[in-house]
């Protein structure tokens, strides 16, 4: 290996690159050791029917590519990164480690498992590399505690898309004024469009906005959105509290302040995606699949509606199982299909009902696996259970969309099943804090459970 200290050096397990297989190149001036079994790993996993093999045949070609000139002691000893073409900030160095020279002996772990060899490998680097730091780098936490416990001195998670270091620093969408809005506000404009009313007041009021941020106040009566705002002042819509209670879409009315900023921001034609987030029972899905109907069967402004999440158990077989990949997807999508029910349980037939209104508005659902390539028009996009998508599964999806195309993602951070996202690298969270400030998007943190009232005490003393 080089003797070369400079720096740190960052050893990288497979899940980074399949998390974003061009992360070697985001270490900025340090180096970045990618052990062998590593590329063992990419190697089995580009060929398999799974979302994740383009992210490894992604992988794999960018680290030929930046090897490709290389010597196999150059390999080893650590390549330039700044030759490679593109756009990036690497001044560092990519070196492929050696691990199968590891000897086994009764004081490691077992080399028989490859995440035993990526630590050893990592060790036997910390050694040679002292005193420069050396730091292991995965997503999996289990593998971060097994590094520590077996001598690692630097174990990191891959923060380079980790917008925000605590969740409740994540934008809520709204922002709640103390007291009486009007009793704090100094000088005023208002002008009238049609039958909005724009009120512009100084910037000193609201140091802290985004675009499209609702405006509410203690005394509930106050409401409004963010229009438009520069460093001096800021531009709302006034939207009115009781306005915002009275709107309706598919006969469902909001049952608090909260889900009734997100029917507004749901219902506005301008919004080209819709963000919400929450507990459990706060009607998330419910809100998103009435809206998504009103504006196809109702207002006809869209032709159908796509349903999607993510469908990690049947990634690699649902091409294989029978029936319809609407039937397939039927089990993952229960929670669409429980609203369905629950928006129609009145009516006379509620199953003529169903099989009239999915025909109706055309509604489909699909594998967040199989959306890939697709470009989509003219429809409204559900993607629920979203906290467990990374950002670069929330991109695919998001490129997807195309002209007159509404994206509403909905999930709760607080239960997130994948092994290696936390509440803070969820793609959910990236969305929220990258498009926060975008025109076209509105995000809405829907405060409270309406499920009932066992749901809600779950939710707060569980």
């Amino acid at each position: 290996m080089s003797e070369n200290k400079a720096g740190k050096y960052f050893i990288l397990d497979t899940n980074i690159l399949l998390h974003d297989p061009l992360a070697f190149l985001n270490f900025e001036e340090h180096n970045v050791i990618i052990p062998m079994v590593v590329l063992e790993e990419l190697d089995k996993i580009k060929d398999r029917n799974k979302d994740v093999s383009r992210e490894a045949r992604v992988a794999i070609r960018s680290l030929e590519e930046a090897l490709k000139e290389a010597r196999p002691d150059e390999i080893i000893d650590g390549v330039k990164l700044s030759r490679m073409h593109g756009e990036h900030n690497a001044q560092g160095t990519l070196a492929i480690f050696p691990d199968y020279q590891l000897e086994q002996n009764e004081s490691v772990l077992s080399l028989s498992e490859n995440d035993h060899r990526i630590i050893q490998a990592a060790l036997e680097i910390q050694k040679d590399k002292a005193p420069a730091a050396v730091v292991l780098v995965t997503k999996d936490i289990n593998m971060r505690l097994k590094a520590k416990g077996a001598g690692m001195k630097y174990v990191e998670d891959y923060r380079t898309d980790q917008l925000i270091d605590d969740i409740r620093l994540l934008t809520k969408g709204f922002y709640k004024f103390e007291g009486d809005f009007w009793s704090q506000v100094g000088e005023v404009e208002t002008h009238q469009e049609g039958r909005d009313a724009y009120h512009t007041v100084g910037r000193e009021l609201l140091p802290q906005i985004f675009a499209n941020e609702y405006i509410i106040d203690e005394t509930n009566h106050f409401a409004a959105r963010v229009d438009s705002y520069d460093n001096d002042s800021v531009t709302l819509m006034d939207l009115g509290v009781e306005r915002l209670m009275s709107y309706d879409a598919w006969g469902v009315r909001p049952k608090n302040i909260y889900q009734a900023m997100a029917l507004h921001a749901l219902l506005d034609t301008h919004m080209d995606m819709v963000v919400l987030t929450g507990p459990a029972g706060s009607g998330k899905t419910f809100l998103a699949l009435s809206a998504a109907l009103q504006m196809v069967v109702e207002q006809g402004i869209y032709e159908k509606i796509i349903v999607t999440r993510n469908t990690p158990e049947i990634a690699e077989s649902i091409g294989y199982l029978p029936g319809t990949e609407e039937e397939k997807m039927a089990p993952w999508l229960s929670a669409i299909t429980d609203s369905l029910e629950a928006l129609h349980k009145h009516d006379e037939s509620m199953e003529s009902s169903l099989s009239y209104i999915m025909k109706k508005a055309n509604i489909q659902f699909k594998s967040l696996n199989f959306m890939r390539g697709r470009s989509i028009q003219n429809a409204i996009v559900i993607l629920d259970e979203a906290q467990n998508l990374t950002a670069s599964q929330l991109k695919t999806l998001i490129t997807r969309c195309g002209e007159n195309t509404k994206l509403i993602v909905s999930g709760n951070l607080a239960q997130i099943d994948s092994y290696y996202l936390t509440a803070v690298t969820s793609g959910l969270t990236y969305i929220v804090e990258r498009f926060k400030d975008y025109p076209g998007s509105a995000t809405i943190n829907l405060n409270g459970v309406v499920r009932s009232s066992l749901a809600q005490f779950a939710e707060e003393h569980l």
